[in-house]
């Protein structure tokens, strides 16, 4: 008889630890693309958020995404390909979920529903001594060239700058599309490009590993831009479930520990505690 108690007392702990473990619902498993897996497009060319090192994925969204898998109970799955090919592979249901940095904008919400975690802004970057004069986000670009990431936010930035340039009779903006945001990085090392625009995030690390080589001009732009996770547009199940793993990685203290570890501004925090 008294074994009972003591049973049932170590039961119930370990229940209590395995809800713990996996309190936030993982979706129905016949809604994924594998069992068990949690699989998800990346574009690794995106520093801080998301790159390789040594071959290895890394960045705030690595990490993030192993914290959400292990509150749902999912293994994180992978796919690294073109910024531009995220979303079809998602729409095409080669994915369960985008989790790429992406800026949230109405042409995207329109093809993919998300779930917000950071607000990050950007900054215009030149080398250093700044030799084509730019001042910031503003009438001193007109004529200039910007290098930016094929598909990314920047991108429409700068034509919607181009478009303001020319709609005020000034010299066009050249807009310079390339695969990567080290790409852009490059192209303007070389003189190829008189500015890039980078999120504030990038910049941070930009500065901090190329000192001397770059420096931003003008005062950030944008800042209150949200970046989510991407789903399939109507998948409330994928929401509810990433929902509830993101607000415990926020009251366990994870999300403002990453936040931390990858040495983003505290602006870019939008949930709390």
């Amino acid at each position: 008889m008294t074994g009972q108690p003591r049973f049932c007392a170590l039961f119930v702990a370990l229940l209590a630890t395995a809800c713990a473990a996996f309190a936030a619902p993982p979706p129905a498993a016949e809604a994924l693309v594998e069992k068990g897996h949690l699989t998800y497009g990346v574009a690794a060319t995106f520093a801080p958020f998301e790159f390789k090192d040594n071959g290895q994925l890394t960045g705030f969204d690595i990490d993030m995404i192993q914290a959400l898998g292990k509150k749902l109970g999912l293994e994180p799955a992978p796919m690294n390909m073109e910024f531009k090919g995220l979303i079809p592979a998602l729409q095409g249901n080669r994915l369960d979920i985008i989790n790429s940095a992406m800026y949230i904008n109405p042409a995207r919400a329109a093809q993919v529903d998300f779930v917000p975690y950071l607000k990050v802004g950007t900054q215009v970057v030149v080398v250093k001594g700044n030799p084509a004069k730019i001042t910031g986000r503003d009438d001193s670009l007109c004529g200039k060239t910007i290098a930016v990431t094929l598909g990314g936010i920047q991108e429409s930035y700068a034509r919607a700058d181009n478009e303001r340039c020319t709609k005020a009779g000034k010299a066009e903006v050249k807009v310079m599309t390339m695969p990567t945001a080290q790409d852009s990085a490059l192209t303007l090392r070389q003189g190829r490009a008189d500015a890039i625009f980078d999120s504030t995030p990038g910049n941070v690390k930009l500065m901090t590993e190329m000192a001397g080589v770059f420096e931003s001009t003008g005062a950030e732009f944008e800042a209150n831009t949200q970046i989510g996770i991407a789903l399939r547009k109507g998948d409330t199940a994928m929401r509810a479930s990433l929902e509830a793993a993101l607000k415990e990685i926020v009251a366990d203290g994870t999300y403002a520990k990453l936040i931390a570890k990858w040495k983003f501004p505290a602006s870019v925090g939008l949930l709390n505690n």
